[in-house]
């Protein structure tokens, strides 16, 4: 595991995605878990990631059972760390977080209704609402973060360190392709 870590390491070190063709979907072929050979483009890499996600969701999710939580969805835990300890505008949060309009004024509302988020007028633009997290929800992102760091501490230095090693192979990749959009 631990030289696995490393070639992985050295890999993302000096691979240079920026370098990468902007058109069409380059491609490489890598060998799986399962002992064959996938082909990887950009589109199989979303794919993956759009898996990971809807995993961490799970994840949420059965967090959210083991704290007999029930009035509250995974994806609006999320819009709860994004929100963090600021006071943000709608605006600002969809910004933040990359949320579509509805969807994000939908949870909006029903975190609104269970008293996980504050929403008040802005000060200087009475259209404008500003968003804060209530106690409760405070208390709940703290229970989460708990259980998250307890599980992060018991990993070994490998798998803390893949976990570094992915971070910056997908922050990168989200700047490569904000940059094709341009």
């Amino acid at each position: 595991m631990r030289s696995t870590a490393r070639k992985a390491a050295q890999a993302v070190e000096t691979a240079d995605i920026s370098d990468a063709p902007r058109e069409g979907f380059p491609a490489t072929a890598v060998n799986d878990p399962a002992g064959g050979t996938t082909r990887i483009t950009h589109w199989e890499i979303g794919r993956l990631i759009e898996r990971a996600h809807r995993r961490f969701l799970d994840v949420l999710r059965a967090e959210l059972t083991r704290l007999s939580v029930d009035d509250i969805s995974p994806s609006q835990v999320m819009l709860l760390f994004t929100i963090g300890n600021d006071e943000l505008s709608v605006r600002d949060l969809l910004e933040r977080g990359h949320y579509l309009g509805s969807n994000a004024s939908y949870n909006l509302k029903q975190l609104v209704d269970a008293g996980y988020v504050h929403r008040t007028a802005s000060q200087r633009d009475r259209r404008s609402a500003r968003l804060r997290l209530s106690e409760k929800a405070q208390d709940l992102c703290d229970a989460i973060r708990a259980t998250h760091d307890s599980r992060q501490t018991s990993h070994d230095n490998d798998q803390t360190t893949e976990l570094g090693i992915a971070y910056g192979v997908l922050r990168r990749l989200e700047l490569l392709w904000t940059g094709s959009l341009r």
